[in-house]
């Protein structure tokens, strides 16, 4: 004998934007929430957010948060000076073990140099 199933039911949402004061924020998501409102937080690539970005910026960057010269450096890693010019400028690959060696340096994760 077939069983009775309880039938689904789907709910359908909808995009609403509002500008509202801020100190009432708190409020009105309250007040959204008791309606079965769902706060939705989108994001965007970082490809997008970032157009600009590239690995020979952020070798320069890091460095510099970490206040050391090349020539600092291209010690500490083991390569001349010559070379962590180039990757700054472009010139030269940043390849997956160089990024390893400058993350460990740097303390910053070896993909940003990827």
């Amino acid at each position: 004998m077939l069983e009775h199933t309880k039938e689904q039911t789907t709910t359908s949402y909808v995009k609403v934007t509002y500008h509202i004061p801020r100190e009432h924020l708190d409020e009105v998501k309250k007040d959204m929430a008791s309606y079965g409102a769902k706060e939705v937080v989108e994001s965007i690539p970082w490809e997008e957010a970032f157009p600009d970005y590239n690995s020979s910026v952020a070798l320069r960057g890091a460095r510099h948060k970490e206040s050391l010269t090349q020539k600092e450096l291209a010690k500490l890693i083991g390569i001349s000076q010559h070379h962590i010019s180039e990757m700054e400028n472009g010139k030269r690959p940043i390849g997956k073990d160089m990024a390893k060696k400058f993350s460990k340096v740097l303390h910053i994760s070896y993909r940003v140099f990827l």
